[in-house]
């Protein structure tokens, strides 16, 4: 009987507890796309990729220039034979060597242009989950949470578009 009332005492506060939890849910999708940040990081990032590919296709373009211009040679001696493919052989390294330098560049182009918003919404999420009294706010767009209840759970999205605005 002790042990009964003990442990329906300890466990009456988490009870008690669970039942004001207020918890909420976005969409980081919707909040980031509704940013006019958004879409000049998008425009940033179209231009910088726009400049990489011309670039790759110049270099690429040198590269298969040669190497035809190998292919199509006639007799030519052993040692510039040789001297021309280590060339090509070079060229083809470059052309591999920018192609990661190009990729690299976009991810810490993105990084760079997508850090602030980040940062903006993450700011709004809090001063939204303040003001309501949220318990926790979870990010549909990242997650995976199969089940949400829409009666229980509240649907911040829009509030978080509003403070961002």
């Amino acid at each position: 009987m002790k042990k009964t009332l003990l442990v329906m005492m300890l466990a009456l506060p988490m009870v008690l507890a669970a039942q004001n939890l207020k918890l909420g849910h976005f969409k980081s999708s919707e909040v980031l796309k509704a940013m006019p940040e958004y879409t000049q990081a998008q425009e940033a990032m179209k231009k910088a990729s726009a400049t990489h590919e011309e670039e790759y296709k110049r270099i690429t373009a040198e590269y298969q220039k040669n190497l035809e211009e190998f292919n199509s040679a006639k007799e030519l001696p052993d040692n510039i034979k040789d001297r021309r493919q280590k060339e090509l052989q070079d060229m083809g390294q470059k052309v591999q060597e920018y192609a990661q330098f190009a990729q690299q560049d976009l991810e810490t182009t993105q990084k760079k242009l997508m850090e602030p918003l980040v940062t903006k919404i993450n700011t709004a999420i809090k001063s939204v989950g303040d003001a309501e009294g949220m318990t926790y706010i979870f990010d549909l767009s990242n997650t995976e949470i199969p089940y949400v209840n829409a009666t229980t759970a509240i649907d911040l999205t829009e509030k978080i578009k509003t403070k961002l605005k």
